[in-house]
């Protein structure tokens, strides 16, 4: 009887460790892959530099509360020349550690089949792009003059990032808006990806002026 009972015994106990391995397993199938964690932005800067050469315009967002709940927090209005052509580009950092501060913008660089930059801005304040910017399922296709491509071998199309882009302002108004929205699209980022795709990292608008 006794060796019975300790066969049992040993059969409950062999269950009871292959259990724990399939729950054990589970738990691992259900982390987050490491790789597409979502980035930590503090700060955002946009950068207006004109074309032809001249002094750069900022604008600078940022997280009031650092690692806390609170959004990034729009500090600046964009004003810019009227007729002028820019090249947009940015500055976006992780800031929590002073003493270890990340460049989210190489991250991005470096992800870029993983990310697109949408806009959206008031009809008639640039003349080039046109209308009133890429952001929306149906606007998706709508002109936004990005200068950069991603490097998606799998696609091989170059499809659009946005970390540099080319504007031109039209006459002089003030009050107008300006959106700037990244989209984070690893695995489904395509040739008709729209701001309706992914996650959102960060989606910003701006009070522009042209003078």
């Amino acid at each position: 009887m006794k060796t019975i009972e300790l066969f049992k015994n040993l059969r409950l106990l062999t269950l009871l460790f292959a259990a724990m391995a399939i729950v054990s397993c589970s738990d691992d199938d259900d982390a987050p892959d490491e790789e597409n964690l979502p980035e930590v932005f503090t700060n955002v800067t946009l950068i207006f530099t004109p074309e032809g050469g001249g002094t750069a315009i900022t604008a600078e967002a940022e997280d009031p509360d650092d690692a806390g709940a609170a959004d990034l927090e729009v500090l600046d209005d964009i004003t810019l020349a009227a007729n002028t052509t820019y090249i947009l580009t940015y500055t976006i950092l992780n800031a929590l550690d002073p003493d270890d501060v990340e460049d989210i913008g190489e991250e991005i660089e470096g992800e870029d089949d993983e990310h697109q930059f949408f806009f959206e801005f008031t009809d008639g304040a640039f003349t080039s792009p046109t209308g009133d910017g890429n952001i929306g399922e149906d606007n998706a296709a709508d002109p936004i003059n990005y200068l950069d491509e991603d490097s998606d071998e799998q696609d091989g199309s170059g499809n659009p990032v946005g970390l540099v882009t080319r504007w031109t302002t039209g006459a002089a108004q003030n009050g107008a808006s300006f959106r700037v929205n990244l989209q984070h699209q690893p695995l489904v980022k395509t040739a008709t990806s729209t701001s309706e795709d992914g996650d959102t990292d960060f989606d910003l608008e701006f009070v522009l002026n042209i003078q």
